[in-house]
C-alpha cells in the first residue's frame, strides 16, 4: 500500500531535481519521517494537558457562561499524516505505480501531470523517476517550475489485483481502474484511468469508457462506441496523497536538526 513516506519521497525527488541537489533516498525518508513524528509526539507530551470541559467551566473567570472550542486540522497543512507502515502493513518493495501531480487551490485541485507504468518497479527507483517524469515530461502540460512547488499535491498509487474483464462493463466504479486496448480501422489504441478518475468526474461506466476511448485517440461517433471490440483489464490502486505544506514541514525539520540516520 502506498504510504506518506512514498509521497514525501516523490516531493523530495522532484524538489531535489529542480534545486539541483542530491535527494534523500527512500530509506532515509522513511527513517527521518519516523523520527519527525516522534519529535512531534515528544513536543506534545511536554505541553500542559487541557482541563476537562467541566473543570474549564469551574475555573473560568466568567462562571456563569460556558464555552468550548474544537478545531479540525487539515491533514496536509496542520498535522502529519499517519504512515501505514507504522500500522503493520507489509513493506512492499516492487509494484506497478502511477505518480499524479495536482495543483491545489480553494476551488479544489486540477491535474498537473500523471505518468506511470504497469511493469513492476523497485519503489526506490520507480517513485523517483516517475515523480520527475510526471512533473516535467507529461506532454499535456509544460514542465513544473520550482516556483510552483508550494501549489502542488502529489498522489502515489501502487497498482494491484489485475484481472481480465468478461466484458467492457465487468468492473466497479470507485473500486477498479481500467485499462483498455482495441483496434479501429487497422490501428491499435490503448489508454487507462486510475480507480478514482471516474468517480471524481461523476461519470457513469459508459461515460468513462467513451472518455477512455477518446483519450486513446478514437475519433468515431460516440453512439457507435459499443461496436468497437474492447479488451479490458481491471485493477485496483492503493493510493496515498500529500500536499506541499506537509513536505515543507518535514523537510524543514530535517534541515534544522541536521538529521542523520
Amino acid at each position: 500500500m502506498a504510504t506518506t513516506e512514498h509521497c514525501l519521497y516523490a516531493f523530495e525527488a522532484l524538489a531535489a531535481n529542480l534545486e539541483r541537489r542530491e535527494p534523500l533516498d527512500l530509506e532515509d525518508v522513511q527513517k527521518s519521517w519516523a523520527a519527525y513524528l516522534k519529535s512531534l509526539d515528544s513536543a506534545d507530551s511536554t505541553r500542559p494537558a487541557k482541563p476537562l470541559p467541566a473543570l474549564q467551566r469551574l475555573t473560568s473567570p466568567t462562571s456563569g457562561a460556558s464555552s468550548s472550542s474544537s478545531s479540525t486540522m487539515s491533514l496536509a497543512t496542520d498535522t502529519p499524516a499517519t504512515s501505514v507502515t507504522s500500522l503493520g502493513e507489509d513493506d512492499i518493495r516492487e509494484s506497478p505505480l502511477f505518480i499524479t501531480w495536482n495543483v491545489i487551490s480553494d476551488e479544489g485541485h486540477s491535474l498537473r501531470g500523471c505518468i506511470g507504468t504497469f511493469e513492476d518497479q523497485e519503489l526506490e527507483d520507480g517513485i523517483s523517476s516517475y515523480a520527475i517524469t510526471a512533473a516535467l515530461h507529461d506532454t499535456r502540460f509544460p514542465p513544473v517550475r520550482l516556483s510552483e512547488l508550494p501549489t502542488l499535491g502529489v498522489s502515489v498509487t501502487l497498482l494491484t489485483d489485475f484481472e481480465d474483464c468478461d466484458d467492457s462493463m465487468d468492473w466497479t466504479l470507485g473500486v477498479h481502474g481500467l485499462r483498455i486496448s482495441f483496434v479501429y480501422h487497422g490501428r491499435r489504441y490503448g489508454a487507462t484511468y486510475l480507480p478514482d478518475v471516474a468517480t471524481e468526474q461523476g461519470w457513469t461506466k459508459e461515460e468513462t469508457l467513451v472518455s477512455l476511448m477518446r483519450k486513446a485517440g478514437w475519433v468515431g461517433r460516440k453512439d457507435k462506441w459499443r461496436e468497437v471490440e474492447l479488451d479490458c483489464v481491471r485493477y485496483q490502486g492503493k493510493k496515498a496523497s500529500l500536499e506541499f505544506g506537509e513536505y515543507k514541514k518535514w523537510r524543514g525539520w530535517v534541515d534544522e536538526t541536521k538529521w542523520q540516520a
